[in-house]
């Protein structure tokens, strides 16, 4: 595809002793979009520091104390030059085209924030799934759903920065739902549009942390639900429910 207008796209990758990270920045740097960058930032790994090493020249490589995800998240977005936001974890994968796809389609629907389909693969990089991700009708219908959980794989996420700055970036007091914390607070001012072609690989290995800490997680997600449920909930009720929907109709662009 030829662009007459690249704007640069931001991949985040935030890293802590994870044993995949060559992994996903190899596939950071096999994007076909030709205006990347790729910051890695080390939450204060002690492990597999040395996987990143080869790659030192192709990327930003920030090192910081460790804070969790939620700092290293921010410190990415802190640093990056980029006009748009793209987050991949380190024990995950993109496929070649995610950026160029995602990124034409925000442009075509001129969206500042979208989420997006994806596989679920094993230590060994095979797809072990159909494609997993959650859809959504409408506005009203994907409130519905958030305010029941988080729909939504990070990984799949790319959005102008300047609304993540804007809503405060992700929340360094929640260690393991800033995310949904995030897209809650974007919510009430913005379309999540749904990217419906699975270009991501989301990795299931026992080292993840959605497995290592799956109770304080749940404790943490009762916490952020209240947190946002009054507004959640407002919002709902004013919006009418549509027969055919934006969301829908730009599926059915791809």
């Amino acid at each position: 595809m030829m662009w007459r207008k690249s704007p640069k796209v931001s991949i985040v990758i935030p890293f802590y002793n994870c044993m995949y990270i060559d992994r996903a920045i190899e596939s950071a740097l096999a994007q076909t979009y030709p205006n990347c960058e790729i910051i890695v930032v080390d939450d204060g790994s002690t492990m597999y520091v040395d996987r990143i090493t080869p790659y030192k020249k192709k990327i930003k490589y920030i090192r910081k104390v460790n804070g969790g995800t939620a700092t290293a998240l921010n410190k990415g977005i802190q640093l990056a030059e980029g006009e748009y936001f793209s987050w991949l974890s380190s024990d995950d994968l993109y496929h070649p085209q995610k950026v160029e796809k995602q990124l034409q389609y925000m442009i075509d629907h001129q969206a500042f924030i979208s989420y997006g389909n994806y596989y679920l693969m094993n230590e060994y990089d095979q797809i072990t799934s159909n494609p997993t991700g959650v859809g959504a009708l409408d506005k009203r219908h994907f409130l519905r759903l958030m305010r029941s959980g988080c729909i939504i794989n990070g990984c799949t996420i790319m959005a102008k920065i300047e609304i993540l700055k804007k809503a405060g970036l992700f929340d360094e007091t929640l260690p393991f739902t800033h995310d949904y914390d995030l897209w809650l607070r974007l919510s009430p001012a913005y379309d999540f549009l749904f990217f419906d072609q699975p270009l991501v690989n989301y990795r299931i290995h026992g080292n993840m942390g959605s497995q290592k800490y799956k109770g304080a997680i749940a404790v943490e997600v009762q916490m952020v639900k209240r947190k946002h449920r009054d507004t959640i909930s407002r919002m709902i009720n004013s919006l009418a429910p549509v027969r055919r929907s934006r969301y829908l109709r730009n599926q059915n662009r791809q």
